[in-house]
């Protein structure tokens, strides 16, 4: 009977205890849920003391989207929101035209920082770099603007000018630098020939990264006499920073027969993605460099380390942005939209790059550039004195070792030593690319 009794205790805990089990999430759940309703009841509490006391009139739209904007940007600097406005200018610039500056931008200790400026626009002209803070505008300090706030202070009519007060790393005191706003068509990609060297420069993801490289480079090839003359391609993502997801996917696998280009992974495991490339390389098993620096963010990273991690192409040049994350453009009640971050991505390795950045296999460090080292080269012409060689003096004797095709072709190479020289002195990161390529080559024939 006591046996019976003891059982009976027992059954008569365990019930207590697993109710007690049970009850506990629930009950802390129903507390959650009471908080939140609290804090959302203060929320309307405050909007309305806003709305009736403060000293000026308000619009309550702008208090709103306010709330909205500020819960967006707490949790981190690529999430916020896009009032209608802003939401076409954003597709708008997915297409490769807009208006401004021509700089992108992010937000960091309060501080507008430059992510690159963008090729040939006023902003690179003016000599904006990357990694820059902005921190006044025509004057007005932006310490404590939001993003959207400082970015809508830079706007203004075509034509007009602005000032914007930078801190550089390396200048004790912050420089002031003039730049007159202008339409920017940003063309997303452009190829050209390096002596016989394919340089691919990416400057945007959009959607006509992968027309403008696949044209660009069928021409480039045609001038050169064909693929099988071609030493090997530069792919230059310097200052890119990067754009459509899918766009940077495409360029890298334009250069992989197979495997993983990206990962995307989201706080639900079932919901991340894979990207694999497809049979096909544009430039059939040449060797590649892959130029980055600092402005190489996001898109250009997921190019860069698919490219590495698949030991494609060597990477050269200065540590990337570090930008690791996707947002996600959802459409919202009124015409805007929010941007909010949804996923990580990884390279193929399984890497995340986020706030590291990738890391080039060979360091390069470019030289700052220096504008009032920039001369006029007729003046360079006439200052600088022709040096003389053996060939130039009255008499001398000519060398009949060798034929009229093998001088020219000595000839040929000493022009092609000089044009090096000379891009060193333009792009030292480009030039030191040309060399790694060359020796690439060099291996391979042999």
């Amino acid at each position: 009977m006591k046996k019976i009794a003891m059982a009976a205790a027992g059954g008569i805990l365990a019930g207590i205890m697993a109710t007690t089990q049970v009850a506990g999430p629930l009950l802390a759940q129903e507390a959650r849920g009471a908080t939140v309703y609290e804090q959302l009841d203060l929320f309307g509490i405050v909007f309305e003391r806003i709305r009736n006391q403060y000293v000026e009139d308000v619009e309550e739209g702008e208090l709103i989207e306010a709330a909205i904007n500020g819960m967006l940007t707490s949790l981190d600097p690529h999430s916020s929101y896009l009032p209608p406005r802003d939401f076409e200018d954003m597709q708008t610039d997915t297409r490769g035209e807009f208006g401004g500056l021509g700089i992108e931008v992010t937000q960091e200790d309060g501080y507008v920082k430059v992510i690159t400026p963008m090729d040939g626009t006023p902003a690179y002209e003016a000599g904006v770099e990357a990694g820059d803070y902005i921190t006044a505008v025509d004057g007005e300090n932006i310490l404590g603007y939001t993003l959207e706030e400082a970015v809508e202070l830079m706007r203004g009519p075509v034509g007009s000018e602005i000032t914007v007060t930078l801190l550089r790393e390396g200048l004790e005191e912050p420089i002031d630098v003039t730049i007159t706003r202008d339409t920017i068509k940003l063309t997303a990609a452009r190829v050209r020939r390096q002596g016989d060297v394919v340089v691919i420069r990416a400057s945007t993801f959009n959607d006509q990264t992968m027309p403008n490289v696949r044209d660009g480079f069928t021409e480039v090839v045609e001038e050169i006499g064909g693929l099988e003359n071609v030493e090997g391609v530069v792919l230059d993502l310097r200052n890119n920073p990067g754009g459509l997801l899918t766009a940077g996917v495409d360029l890298a696998d334009a250069f992989l027969e197979q495997g993983e280009i990206v990962s995307t992974r989201t706080r639900n495991a079932a919901d991340g993605d894979r990207f694999n490339a497809e049979a096909g390389d544009l430039v059939e098993g040449l060797p590649m460099v892959v130029l980055i620096n600092g402005g190489s963010a996001s898109a250009s990273e997921i190019v860069a380390g698919a490219l590495q991690d698949h030991r494609r192409a060597v990477v050269v040049g200065t540590k990337s942005f570090g930008k690791g994350s996707v947002q996600t453009i959802m459409p919202v009640q009124g015409d805007g939209a929010i941007r909010l971050t949804t996923a990580r991505y990884y390279t193929p390795s399984g890497r995340s790059i986020q706030a590291l950045g990738i890391s080039p296999d060979i360091v390069v460090v470019q030289p700052p550039r220096d504008p009032d080292a920039e001369t006029d080269e007729s003046e360079e012409e006439t200052t600088t004195p022709r040096r003389r060689s053996e060939s130039s003096l009255r008499g001398s004797l000519v060398n009949d070792s060798l034929s009229a095709d093998e001088q020219e072709q000595v000839r040929q190479e000493q022009e092609a030593a000089e044009e090096a020289a000379r891009l060193r002195d333009e792009d030292y990161q480009l030039a030191y690319a040309i060399d790694i390529l060359k020796g690439l080559t060099a291996i391979k024939l042999q």
